[in-house]
């Protein structure tokens, strides 16, 4: 039987699952609230940065993405940073949703999927 790897174990979800040399990783948000959406959208993609290389990846080996969006007129600003941090041909599949927010201070949070 394979090892699953958890990261970040709490009592309601572990921030990262790595099985079968695919790791999950929970939704990100943003921890300075009190930036726009640019701002906290930024955060978020560097947190995922820092967590894939935790396992050994990084966003060139995106397979699957879920972004939620407090605003979905938030999009254009949302994308803007999306397809600069994306490599060149790598954007994996994913879906944008608009979303109300745990905290409503949140304006954005991510979800990826991606492979070793």
């Amino acid at each position: 039987m394979s090892a699953i790897l958890r990261k970040g174990v709490g009592p309601v979800l572990s921030t990262s699952v790595e099985y079968h040399g695919f790791v999950y990783l929970a939704g990100m948000t943003a921890d300075d609230l009190s930036q726009d959406v640019s701002g906290q959208t930024q955060q978020v993609l560097n947190k995922i940065d820092a967590a894939l290389e935790e396992h050994g990846t990084d966003k060139t080996r995106l397979l699957q993405a879920q972004v939620w969006l407090k605003d979905i007129r938030d999009r254009d600003a949302l994308n803007k940073l999306w397809t600069a941090w994306l490599p060149a041909n790598g954007a994996p599949v994913r879906a944008c949703v608009e979303a109300n927010m745990a905290d409503p201070r949140h304006l954005v949070e991510i979800m990826v999927t991606a492979c070793r």
